[in-house]
């Protein structure tokens, strides 16, 4: 923006140039031709050059526009704020923060604004500005003497508040206001209090009221207190005098008081010493004293709370022995009727072993007596298995004999005899139904 604000401000002034030099070389090329003519001669003069206004009062005019553009264009430098200004309605509402803004050429212009801190010393203008050291503000305190007071305020402009600054407060503000508004704030606070008071006793009270005043004027005029220091005191002449001889008369009634003190310390040397054995050995019996009182004390103490920590100890073994009692008939039932549950539970595996030994038996002799009845039949049927069993049940055992030809005195032929005719009489008994037909 700052370089098209210069470029159209160049540009308007390059051709006010340019129209100025077409002027210029017309009335040269006009005042060349009167001089020629002026000469005489045989030869013809050409035509009178034509200077050209027109043309150069239209580029001349139309210079101005890039310039107004240019005009309007207004930079508001960092640390700085603006507030527009108008010729017809005076000052308008808003700041213009640093940067480029665009306003009412040759109608409004923009004033600008330090916004960032300043210092404000107490002492003269006239001497801040020669750059002599400022004078202290004087003040007078309670008793009418006068103090010097060296402060500082640091301050800034509110960006907010420079259209009210701008259109109520004299300017500058920091010439004007600020100082007035600081010096009438310390002369209205120290008269209240005593110059030993501001120098000592309460100087931070007096600072803080002071910053207190200062910040609420000072913000009701849109400008930002941020500290009041009160580097420095000049007390007043007459107080300083009077203060170094209290000082001298004080130094010499301390020295007069020491040698005092020396002396009388002298002559009761001796008394000293002979009473301090004694005294030494009645704080020492009135330490074993406090001793004996302070331990019989505390062992009374200590007795009120031993007693009922025992107590409490006894109540608790007694609940404790009680939960164990409980506990032990709770344990003792619980075992009982374990007992009885294993005992039911025993006496019910056992009755279900002997039904199931029942039933194994009874199955097992009814599949016997099945297996009997038709070993028998087909035993009947077939006599000659009968050695083919016997031989198979002896056949671990079979040895090899010399026996007789005519089979006598065979132990198998007795026991085929014996096993035929059990037979014929089981046979003979079993009814005639169930005798095989």
């Amino acid at each position: 923006m700052l370089f098209l604000k210069y470029l159209l401000t160049w540009g308007g002034i390059a051709m006010i140039g340019i129209a100025a030099g077409i002027l210029s070389y017309d009335l040269w090329l006009g005042l060349r031709f009167r001089v020629r003519a002026d000469e005489g001669g045989t030869e013809p003069l050409p035509a009178a050059p034509q200077v050209r206004w027109r043309g150069a009062l239209g580029l001349a005019l139309l210079a101005w526009g890039p310039i107004v553009l240019a005009l309007g264009i207004i930079v508001v430098p960092s640390g700085m704020a603006g507030v527009r200004v108008s010729q017809t309605s005076g000052t308008l509402a808003g700041t213009l923060y640093p940067g480029a803004h665009f306003v009412t050429p040759l109608a409004e212009n923009v004033a600008l604004f330090d916004t960032r801190d300043q210092l404000f010393t107490t002492g003269s203008v006239e001497a801040t500005a020669a750059g002599k050291k400022p004078e202290p503000l004087n003040v007078q305190a309670k008793e009418g003497l006068t103090l010097g007071l060296a402060i500082t305020v640091r301050y800034r402009l509110d960006p907010k508040h420079l259209d009210y600054i701008q259109a109520n407060l004299p300017q500058p503000v920091e010439k004007e206001i600020v100082p007035a508004v600081v010096a009438s704030a310390w002369r209205e606070l120290v008269p209240n209090y005593t110059v030993r008071d501001v120098f000592a006793a309460k100087r931070e009270e007096v600072r803080k009221r002071a910053a207190d005043i200062i910040t609420q004027k000072l913000a009701a005029d849109g400008i930002v207190v941020k500290e009041v220091m009160l580097r420095d005191i000049q007390l007043p002449p007459e107080y300083s005098q009077g203060l170094e001889s209290l000082l001298l008369k004080e130094q010499e009634n301390d020295r007069m008081g020491i040698e005092t003190e020396l002396q009388e310390k002298q002559v009761r040397i001796a008394e000293l010493q002979a009473e301090a054995t004694k005294a030494q050995q009645v704080k020492q019996a009135e330490g074993e004293a406090q001793v004996h009182v302070l331990q019989a004390k505390a062992e009374s103490d200590a007795m009120q709370y031993t007693l009922p920590l025992k107590q409490k100890q006894i109540e608790q073994s007694k609940l404790e022995a009680e939960a164990r009692k409980e506990t032990t008939v709770k344990n003792a039932e619980a075992q009982a009727e374990a007992k009885v549950i294993d005992s039911k539970a025993e006496m019910e595996r056992r009755k279900l072993l002997a039904e199931a030994e029942a039933d194994r038996i009874r199955v097992t002799a009814v599949a016997d007596a099945e297996r009997m009845q038709k070993e028998g039949a087909i035993l009947k049927q077939n006599p000659l298995l009968i050695n083919k069993i016997v031989a198979e049940r002896l056949s671990d055992k079979l040895q090899i004999m010399m026996v007789p030809a005519d089979g006598k005195f065979f132990f198998a032929n007795d026991v085929l005899r014996s096993m035929n005719v059990s037979n014929h009489a089981a046979q003979a008994e079993e009814p005639e139904d169930q005798q095989p037909k």
